[in-house]
């Protein structure tokens, strides 16, 4: 899915909810161990999964923090890898992931963005880590809840603006006083062109409008999770 000119050797893959043997509501590729679908199920979607990929990936216990690991099995909301055939990876199911790399091709990421991480400062703590120039950084945008449907708080519009009042131009008056319709693709680009990522692609495919293809929380509450994944190529 990812379309974005990420040098030759830099590998990326956004799965859907399409391809795998799981029941509903999980049907059909859930990755999330977490969610109470059937163990079985998950562990052969993950290696329906895996057939595509050079290593197992580095997957995460995420936190909606902003902690970036080198490792999996951790507490992490974003993962980072200079090691050819080494698999960053992120699960989502309304939340935004960010895939990361450099022009070079020396360095790539993959990061969870729900709108608590994204605040406080993941996608900025990811391309700290990744330790390039930002101006080298390309970043691609994958599935997320669209504007139209992701209704947050006046807590949520203010812990925005509180960092950025510019990020005012991402929400818009919801159907009930107090309630905002967020941009969650706008807030993302705004965080990184404020730390110099000018390169940034993606964006505009809402998990919660398109039920065929996406796994959505906020549409169906009990439901599965997509994985981004990104590493470099041997």
């Amino acid at each position: 899915m990812p379309h974005w000119p990420a040098p030759a050797n830099v590998m990326a893959l956004m799965t859907t909810r399409v391809g795998g043997v799981s029941n509903p509501p999980f049907n059909q590729l859930n990755l999330g161990k977490h969610v109470g679908d059937h163990p079985a199920a998950v562990a052969e979607n993950r290696a329906i999964l895996r057939s595509y990929l050079p290593a197992e990936p580095k997957w995460l216990n995420q936190v909606h923090g902003i902690t970036v690991a080198s490792e999996g099995g951790c507490d992490a909301d974003a993962s980072i890898s200079t090691q050819a055939n080494e698999v960053s990876v992120i699960m989502t199911a309304d939340c935004l992931p960010v895939l990361f790399c450099d022009q070079a091709g020396t360095v790539v990421a993959a990061a969870h963005a729900g709108w608590r991480g994204l605040c406080d400062g993941v996608l900025e703590a990811t391309v700290h880590k990744m330790a390039r120039p930002a101006s080298e950084i390309l970043a691609w945008m994958g599935p997320a809840i669209g504007p139209e449907r992701f209704e947050v708080g006046d807590e949520v519009r203010a812990a925005f603006m509180a960092h950025d009042p510019a990020a005012a131009s991402a929400f818009k008056p919801g159907a009930t006083e107090g309630k905002w319709l967020a941009d969650i693709y706008t807030l993302a680009h705004q965080r990184l062109t404020a730390i110099g990522v000018t390169e940034v692609y993606g964006g505009g495919l809402c998990t919660v409008s398109d039920a065929e293809n996406f796994f959505s929380y906020r549409r169906d509450h009990q439901t599965g999770r997509m994985a981004a994944l990104i590493w470099l190529a041997a």
